[in-house]
């Protein structure tokens, strides 16, 4: 099993617009295509940061699902516009974890 914590750098003042915006339409999609949301989160101490986890079977599981959400029509031609919007994706960090033996997530 695998997990994605991802941390985003909202623009200035479009954090709440992108949060609309995760949990109305990004996360649903997903979900539909199979993801497995974990948790998503605001940073209290920086207006712009949002967080959130995703998690995976294993690496192949994680290959199809990006395959059947990223090169979707849907997710190209609807949703990226709005996600690249809110977003500076040259400040995306994203980390995998595994969780370790005794992890209550594993």
């Amino acid at each position: 099993m695998l997990f994605e914590y991802r941390v985003y750098t909202c623009y200035p003042g479009k954090r709440d617009e992108f949060v609309k915006l995760m949990e109305e339409e990004v996360v649903p999609f997903q979900v539909s295509k199979g993801m497995v949301f974990i948790a998503s989160f605001i940073d209290e101490q920086n207006p712009d940061k949002y967080i959130w986890m995703r998690r995976f079977e294993n690496e192949e599981e994680r290959v199809k699902l990006y395959d059947a959400v990223y090169q979707s029509d849907t997710w190209k031609n609807e949703m990226v516009g709005k996600v690249l919007a809110c977003i500076d994706r040259e400040k995306h960090q994203i980390t995998r974890l595994v969780p370790t033996a005794k992890s209550i997530l594993r």
